[in-house]
């Protein structure tokens, strides 16, 4: 491949293979920054893969350069700092492509090109991946009890942390922090005691004394008849589903590879429930036409006086607790749900109502028990 002109204008190259979320989350992260970046696939351009090994000394993707600075993988981007992440993006839209910028694939080369060593190049991995397969052989972890209950292959907080602090040579802070490192990527979970949330380990004697599990040993992932795969095969699953959900809504992936939609659509309620009486019917729902099925349940519920009644004289709307749990997702306010009721409601004496008070002003909005009872009877 040739020199680049020193006129072209500078890029975020990023090198990655299909269904990696360590590239997607990369990519999501890179995406914000509002520069150029080339999206690499190394499956599909297999002739650029000896070079980019030779760039980075590495065999894993991502691989990430701001023009030609190599910042590493995802877990080296996500580690930056904001102000060291925005002297990068300066650097890609003040200066222009150097000549020994990383190389995109040549024009001639196909898309689909057959691949030779396929697997060469794979998903980068945790770091905490290798200290967990240490782990799994510490003499810690055996049977503990606490009162009368004997937890297996279990060990405590504060014997992870003196194991950290020996066999790893970590500071204690180090060391409370990787124990909650290992919590929140679920890589290990809490079998007893200490209601405290994840990020919390290390911090009081609770976390200390609480019994942890490694999760492909907690017999929990393989208990109750439905269980049909190992603890181990339920972590691959688990890891799995991560990716697909990852690639299918990267375009929604936060800045720590968290999914979040831009807009709720509370139309969802009327379809997705738990099957209980003060739910709305359980219905078959097609993609052609799931819009105006979701439509036409929404209408149904509100016209049911288990879900939406109006006293005109009291000048009250008594709704389902359905409104009230989810009440940010029909707008947040009385005045907002009031307003998406009425513009969800068929055309009906309730409807007519329920206009009339909304327009007097000072709408009154409580809501309805809620039937738990199972509508397999109705």
């Amino acid at each position: 491949m040739g020199d680049y002109e020193s006129s072209a204008p500078g890029r975020i190259t990023v090198y990655s293979i299909q269904g990696c979320p360590h590239c997607t989350q990369a990519k999501a992260t890179l995406a914000r920054l509002g520069v150029p970046v080339c999206d690499i696939d190394l499956g599909s351009h297999s002739e650029l893969r000896a070079k980019v090994k030779e760039l980075t000394g590495r065999s894993t993707v991502p691989q990430i350069f701001f023009n030609n600075v190599h910042v590493g993988g995802n877990d080296d981007l996500q580690k930056l700092s904001p102000e060291e992440l925005q002297r990068l993006a300066s650097l890609v839209k003040e200066e222009p492509l150097p000549a020994n910028a990383p190389p995109l694939p040549q024009q001639s080369q196909s898309e689909h090109t057959a691949l030779e060593n396929e697997g060469e190049f794979t998903c980068e991995r945790d770091e905490l991946a290798d200290l967990v397969e240490d782990l799994k052989h510490a003499s810690m972890i055996g049977s503990h009890r606490r009162g009368l209950t004997l937890y297996k292959k279990s060990f405590s907080g504060s014997q992870l942390v003196d194991w950290l602090q020996k066999e790893k040579g970590m500071a204690r802070a180090a060391a409370c922090n990787t124990g909650q490192a290992l919590l929140k990527k679920k890589y290990m979970i809490r079998v007893h005691g200490c209601e405290q949330q994840d990020g919390n380990f290390g911090e009081g004697k609770d976390t200390m004394d609480a019994l942890y599990r490694l999760l492909e040993d907690d017999s929990a992932l393989n208990a109750g008849q439905t269980a049909t795969c190992s603890p181990m095969q339920a972590a691959e699953l688990s890891l799995l589903l991560r990716e697909m959900i990852l690639k299918l809504f990267s375009e929604h992936l936060s800045a720590d590879g968290k999914v979040a939609l831009p807009d709720a659509e509370p139309l969802i309620h009327f379809a997705l429930n738990c099957g209980a009486k003060g739910c709305p019917p359980i219905k078959t729902y097609t993609p052609q036409d799931i819009d105006s099925q979701l439509r036409t349940a929404a209408e149904a519920f509100l016209e049911n006086d288990d879900a939406c009644v109006v006293d005109s004289v009291k000048k009250e709307v008594h709704l389902s607790q359905i409104f009230k749990w989810y009440k940010t997702d029909f707008g947040g306010t009385d005045e907002k749900l009031l307003g998406w009721v009425l513009d969800h409601m068929g055309d009906s004496p309730k409807k007519t109502s329920l206009q009339g008070i909304v327009s007097a002003g000072k709408t009154k909005v409580s809501f309805l028990p809620y039937d738990w009872s199972s509508n397999s009877t109705h």
